[in-house]
């Protein structure tokens, strides 16, 4: 073998440096322009006349719902859009998945559509020239089964909402648009609604009216029904399950009546020509509790009137939806409203709309003895101490909070007093509260929210439109109520975190929020209702009666120790777990000398824990620092006398 030349060698052991690699150029899209192809609303009047709506809603079964749709029409491109936010809910919530089987025909052909790739919501078509009708028909799905939806019909029971089974078309507020509605119901059902309606056998003719109207006016109807005048042109319909979940004794219903003679006294005004309460009483129908101009949608479960002690936490809902009449249906944040029902809304002031209606929910409800005095003091404890737990208020204003139901839509969180939630209700509630004894301070006792209440939402009586407003607009009826900073202190309440609103208004009210280990009559009947334990405010969780947290508070004991949403409490210091058990040993961790020691199971692992606390059993109530009349005990006093009783 010969011997490599030497240069050879010498290259081989000092090679080269590789030359760079040439990469190919990386392709690079550049954006389209997105142009929406669905005209915008204009304030005109739909032109081709009448719609009608048809809609079959007889299969109880199967839950399916069948919609025939008629518009006039011309020749020529239409958009028809299903709607996507809603009214009330504050976030777009339209349930167009449930919307099956769409087909459209003019004057008896087949017309094609296309659902518009940028908003899901809207539908393209061509109508043929010459044609003058056009047909839509198609199924709302409703759910069958929770997990698919809030529950709308059952075989007994329906709330039928017409934004969920109708179009309408694009280009024009809804309420130039001309519409009327037919509803053939199961034989034998009695409906209730805000809109009069001929009845012909099973089917119910509704008047003429306006698309936005339409979808301002919801209907409930049932098997089992009764119809109480309260007053006022204010009507209770009531709806359940079964006959005996309507009975209710003279003393349930004179409440009822005097809480609409409270609400027109606090208001001065009414702001509809009929008001219809459409309550269902259930525990197969879906809860709700959605507000509209002349009606609201009021759902609980089953014991409303037959175990009316434990119904605590239902009994202020039909006073906060008939505030809404008033707050949020007539008069309403100018960034909230909108033109029809695919502009997005703005959910700019809702610690107005929502905030202070949840205050008079709780206060008209006291005036109107639905909660005595004390069930309403214990209320507003439970509700400040489940505020005190909420830590996402170190990191997150109250404002941002408004935005919400878009960012969650309500769907579970992992850690809500981390996270927040809807918290302009009840916090909302709290800068209320202490806005009131403000007045009452500032004005020397001459005012306070009541004067509020009539100047800002009592106006122009009979007018059931909608009069929109600014924070500003807020801030100079509060001025010319008695002159302060009103500004700084919505600013800082509102825009800024902090969590002084939850001390400030017992505060200034003549309370003190306080806790022992003896749960309150709002506390007990949560605990009772909901079949759990809620410690929150002590050691920092909720269990179920089955042993399954259901909440843990950020940073508390609970949360240190490792648990979660879904951590199985076996047993409590061996022994095997139950409700008074854990009671029991959460009591006597006061001594200092009985540290809670848990058996949990987190999926297949079985783990025992010690819980770092001593604070023994906590639950919240008010207690009063002085013994003259408080501003707190003025708002929560009735303004009409004695109730009506017929």
């Amino acid at each position: 073998m010969r011997l490599a030349c030497p240069a050879v060698l010498l290259a081989l052991a000092f090679p080269l440096a590789p030359v760079a690699a040439q990469e190919p150029p990386r392709s690079a899209p550049q954006a389209q322009p997105i142009v929406s192809a669905i005209p915008p609303a204009r304030d005109i009047a739909w032109p081709t006349g009448l719609i009608r709506l048809d809609i079959d809603a007889t299969d109880t079964v199967r839950r399916i719902i069948r919609v025939t749709q008629t518009f006039p029409v011309g020749g020529g491109p239409l958009t028809l859009l299903f709607p996507e936010w809603i009214p009330g809910k504050h976030a777009p919530r339209g349930e167009i998945e449930k919307l099956a089987g769409l087909t459209f025909t003019a004057d008896g052909k087949p017309v094609a559509w296309q659902r518009d790739p940028l908003n899901v919501y809207a539908f393209h078509l061509s109508v043929p020239e010459g044609a003058r009708t056009l047909v839509a028909s198609f199924q709302f799905l409703a759910p069958t089964a929770g997990n698919q939806g809030r529950v709308v019909m059952t075989e007994s029971l329906m709330n039928l909402q017409f934004y969920s089974m109708s179009l309408y078309p694009a280009g024009y507020y809804t309420r130039r648009i001309p519409i009327q509605a037919r509803v053939t119901l199961p034989e034998g059902w009695t409906a209730a609604t805000a809109l009069k309606g001929d009845k012909n056998g099973n089917s119910i003719t509704y008047e003429e009216t306006d698309y936005d109207t339409l979808v301002d006016s919801p209907l409930f109807a049932g098997r089992y029904t009764r119809t109480l005048d309260l007053g006022h042109d204010v009507a209770l319909n009531i709806f359940a399950d079964s006959p005996e979940q309507i009975l209710a004794t003279s003393e349930q219903i004179t409440p009822h009546r005097k809480l609409v003679d409270e609400a027109v006294a606090l208001f001065g005004s009414r702001h509809f020509n009929r008001y219809e309460f459409l309550f269902a009483i259930s525990d197969t129908l879906g809860g709700i509790g959605v507000e509209h101009h002349r009606s609201s949608e009021n759902g609980v479960g089953t014991g409303y009137f037959t175990k009316w002690a434990e119904a605590i936490g239902d009994r202020d809902l039909l006073a906060h939806e008939f505030t809404h009449s008033w707050n949020g249906k007539y008069r309403r944040p100018e960034l909230l409203w909108t033109p029809d029902f695919t502009t997005p809304m703005q959910d700019d002031l809702l610690w107005v709309y929502e905030g202070q209606t949840q205050l008079w929910g709780y206060v008209l409800a006291a005036r109107a003895g639905l909660l005595s005095k004390a069930e309403a003091l214990d209320s507003l404890a439970q509700i400040a101490a489940r505020l005190e737990t909420v830590r996402g208020r170190d990191w997150r204003p109250l404002a941002d909070t408004t935005l919400d139901p878009i960012i969650a839509a309500r769907r579970p969180k992992a850690w809500q007093s981390w996270q927040r939630s809807e918290d302009y209700y009840n916090e909302g509630m709290m800068i209320w509260l202490e806005a009131d004894a403000i007045l009452r301070r500032e004005s020397k006792g001459a005012k306070g929210l009541d004067d509020f209440a009539r100047a800002f939402f009592g106006m122009n009586d009979g007018d059931w439109g909608v009069l929109t407003y600014s924070r500003q607009d807020v801030i100079d009826t509060l001025e010319s109520l008695a002159p302060y900073d009103w500004a700084g202190f919505l600013r800082e309440r509102i825009d800024q975190p902090t969590r002084d609103a939850t001390t400030a208004p017992f505060r200034l009210g003549g309370y003190r929020l306080v806790y022992s280990d003896t749960p309150n009559s709002a506390t007990k009947a949560i605990e009772t209702k909901g079949k759990l334990v809620d410690q929150s405010y002590g050691a920092g969780l909720i269990v179920g009666h089955d042993g399954v947290v259901q909440a843990v508070v950020w940073d508390s004991p609970a949360f240190k120790a490792g648990m979660t949403i879904g951590t199985h409490i076996v047993a409590v210091g061996g022994i095997e777990y139950s409700a008074d058990l854990l009671r029991s040993a959460l009591r006597q961790t006061s001594d200092g000398r009985s540290p809670l020691s848990l058996l949990v199971k987190q999926g297949k692992r079985y783990r025992t824990i010690t819980l770092d606390y001593s604070g023994g059993l906590r639950y919240p109530r008010l207690e009063k620092t002085g013994e003259e009349e408080s501003s707190l005990d003025r708002l929560l006093s009735s303004r009409t006398g004695e109730a009506r009783e017929r």
